[in-house]
């Protein structure tokens, strides 16, 4: 096995303006997550061969038939163990079309938390069908996940084909039943594609054995679907980071206001608000960490400087002043909770919002939503470690936000424990 990857085929400056896609893997347990995101990389020569020797090793001492190829991303002691996969597990890798961070997430409900952290900065989603079982609840509650945290693009990998002799018939099956139920789903692109990870039909490489598909690969899918657009650019937003005063001879009067452009387009000469303030300026210069830039859109990190003095400091925003966010205290979201400890209604919370934190309380649940069946519980409110539900909370100081489906970034929260500084949740702003 060659060391060589298909990266080195791209030049440097080509790979670093390249498109990044992230996309993440969900399922069921032992639909083939692992082992797809294993073949993937295989079949487009990413594994160096001291991985691929420890790869085949481990898999002769657990006994398995062929290379265990899910091993590449079960790191964890107890996933090899038990053959499944417990914690999100972050692998990259490129083509010379494109970038790649991949997410493999856990497919069991009790680790429905874990499978939200790794799905809640991806792109694209990609659900696996064990093709002898079709689409079962699972299959139905990771499809909603990916729906109610804003993925536009979900491909349907139906799996393991070569257990039940390539039949298209199965194929069409299950993705008209899948075509039933994405239609309660807000995800309009969706792609069905007939694989086996195994054996790598239709991953990399087309497969002979479906002569009857006539759609692409699962590569050429990732490699080719249109995310350019899925970007606000609309509506401007730079949550302010941190201020930069270099105080040294060179950058004496220098006064840079970092952080990361969530949405929209800066250029220099733009009239900007900062918020809270209300006061007005025009951006003098937008710089990154080596040069000066004409303009800045996201999600680029850069720091800005304007031609007036403003009290601007973290947490604070720049926008355009005929485009402002939403401004509230009582603000309504749907929320992934991880905590053990359930959610305490009129429990006092610390939140942190793009770049500010604050302090909140629970002040109402209205429902919890069975991930199931998508249906609203109403008569049952206690939320605990897993669940996904509706709530209002009221914050101590104003939130400068926008709903979670027009800007992912603004329009999500996370809802800190203030006594153990743990993670207790997610939030999506409705």
């Amino acid at each position: 096995m060659s060391n060589q990857s298909t990266i080195e085929t791209v030049d440097t400056k080509a790979y670093l303006d390249m498109d990044l896609l992230r996309f993440t893997t969900a399922g069921s347990v032992d639909d083939g997550k692992s082992t797809l995101i294993g073949r993937l990389m295989y079949d487009t020569k990413q594994i160096f061969e001291d991985q691929m020797d420890a790869i085949e090793e481990s898999s002769k001492k657990r006994g398995d038939e062929n290379i265990n190829l899910a091993l590449l991303t079960d790191g964890l002691k107890a996933e090899r163990e038990q053959g499944i996969t417990i914690d999100v597990a972050y692998r990259y890798f490129a083509t010379p079309k494109r970038k790649f961070i991949i997410a493999d997430t856990p497919g069991h409900i009790q680790y429905t938390r874990n499978m939200i952290t790794g799905a809640s900065t991806a792109n694209l989603a990609i659900i696996l069908v064990d093709a002898r079982h079709g689409i079962i609840e699972q299959t139905k509650r990771h499809s909603f996940i990916a729906s109610l945290l804003g993925i536009k693009h979900l491909v349907l990998c139906v799996n393991k084909m070569d257990l039940v002799g390539y039949e298209e018939s199965i194929f069409e099956d299950i993705k008209k039943q899948f075509d039933e139920f994405s239609s309660r789903l807000e995800i309009a692109d969706i792609h069905y594609i007939p694989i086996s990870a195994l054996k790598g039909d239709n991953v990399v490489d087309k497969s002979s054995n479906m002569e009857w598909y006539a759609g692409g690969t699962l590569l050429y899918t990732l490699e080719n679907v249109h995310i350019s657009s899925d970007m606000n650019h609309i509506d401007s937003r730079f949550p302010v980071q941190w201020v930069i005063r270099p105080h040294s001879d060179q950058f004496h009067d220098y006064r840079g206001f970092s952080g990361r452009v969530e949405s929209g387009v800066f250029k220099p000469g733009d009239e900007v608000m900062a918020l809270p303030s209300g006061f007005t300026s025009t951006i003098k210069s937008i710089h990154n960490y080596t040069e000066q830039l004409e303009e800045a859109f996201a999600p680029m990190s850069v720091s800005i400087t304007l031609n007036d003095e403003i009290d601007i400091s973290k947490g604070d925003m720049l926008v355009k002043p005929n485009n402002v966010p939403q401004q509230g205290q009582d603000i309504e979201l749907m929320v992934c909770w991880m905590s053990p400890k359930k959610l305490q209604p009129n429990g006092k919370y610390t939140i942190k919002h793009t770049t500010k934190n604050a302090r909140c309380i629970i002040k109402e649940v209205y429902y919890k939503v069975d991930i199931n069946t998508l249906h609203r519980i109403e008569d049952n409110l206690e939320i605990g470690m897993n669940d996904i539900g509706r709530i209002r909370i009221r914050t101590t100081e104003p939130l400068f936000y926008d709903t979670y489906k027009k800007n992912r970034a603004t329009g999500s929260l996370i809802i800190v424990d203030e006594f153990t500084n743990e993670t207790a949740g997610a939030g999506m702003i409705i």
